[in-house]
C-alpha cells in the first residue's frame, strides 16, 4: 500500500528529539514522530510510595495526558471529568516500562515522575511517550549524578517502544493514525537495547492472525526500536 511520504513498510516516521525543551526543568524532551508530538518531563521528589518507605529503594512512575486540542476533535480535560481508563492503562505501561531501565536501589529513596503531555496526536502516542520518557528519565538521572545525590549510574539499559500492524494485508512499522484506524491487527512493543522484551500488546481488530504474522510484526517492531535507541544515544550526553 502507499504510505504517507512514500514510507517503506519497514520505515519509521521522521523522528526528532529535542532535549531541554522546557526552560524551567533540566530534564525534559520534546519527541516528534511524524506528526505526533509529546513533551516528556521529569521531576524528582525525596519521597517514595508507602510500600518502599525505609527500604532504601527509589521509584519511577509516570503520568500521561492528551491536551484538549491535540487531536482532530477537542478532548475534555481529565482534571475536570476524571482520569479515563485508557489514560490509567497508558500511565501504568509507561511507568512499568521505564522502571525496567533502572536499578531502583541505586536511586535511594526518591521518586522520579515522568510527565508525558501529548500536544499533537497522530497515532503511536503511548510508544512515543515511552521513547521520549526514557530520554527525560536519563537526563534526570544525569543531573542527580552531577549534583552528587547518587553515586552510581542506575541506568541498566536504554528503552524504546514502537507499533506495527497489518494494513490492507501489508505488515507496516510505526503506524500513523490513518493506518492504525484501518489496521486488521496491531502490535505495540517496548524493548531494551539488549533486545529484551518489556511490554508486548497485540490485538486482532478484524480477524484472527497467525503466528507467522505475529513474528513478522515483532521483527518489524524490533528493527524500529533498535533504530530509535540509536537516535536516543545520538542526542543524550554520556554519563
Amino acid at each position: 500500500m502507499n504510505r504517507v511520504e512514500n514510507r517503506r513498510p519497514d520505515e519509521l516516521r521522521p523522528t526528532c528529539f529535542t532535549p531541554h525543551y522546557l526552560e524551567h526543568l533540566p530534564a525534559s524532551v520534546l519527541i516528534e514522530m511524524g506528526k505526533t508530538k509529546i513533551i516528556c518531563a521529569a521531576t524528582i521528589s525525596d519521597k517514595v510510595p508507602f510500600f518502599l518507605k525505609d527500604t532504601g529503594s527509589g521509584w519511577v512512575t509516570a503520568e500521561y495526558s492528551m491536551l484538549p486540542c491535540s487531536g482532530k476533535d477537542r478532548i475534555e480535560r481529565e482534571a475536570i471529568k476524571g482520569v479515563k481508563g485508557r489514560t490509567h492503562e497508558i500511565q501504568r505501561i509507561i511507568g512499568r516500562t521505564l522502571r525496567q531501565a533502572v536499578n531502583l536501589n541505586l536511586l535511594s529513596e526518591r521518586t522520579i515522575l515522568i510527565d508525558s503531555d501529548v500536544i499533537q496526536a497522530d497515532g503511536g502516542t503511548r510508544c512515543a511517550a515511552i521513547t521520549g520518557g526514557f530520554c527525560a528519565l536519563y537526563l534526570a538521572i544525569k543531573g542527580l549524578l552531577e549534583r552528587g545525590l547518587i553515586r552510581k549510574n542506575p541506568i541498566t539499559s536504554f528503552v524504546a517502544a514502537v507499533s506495527s500492524g497489518i494494513v490492507q494485508r501489508s505488515a507496516l512499522l510505526d503506524l500513523d493514525y490513518s493506518e492504525d484506524y484501518q489496521a486488521s491487527c496491531d502490535l505495540n512493543l517496548a524493548m531494551t537495547d539488549t533486545e529484551k522484551i518489556i511490554e508486548l500488546q497485540t490485538t486482532a481488530e478484524g480477524s484472527a492472525f497467525s503466528f507467522d504474522t505475529l513474528n513478522d510484526l515483532l521483527s518489524l517492531a524490533k528493527k524500529g526500536i533498535l533504530q530509535l535507541i540509536e537516535e536516543q544515544k545520538k542526542v543524550l550526553p554520556s554519563i
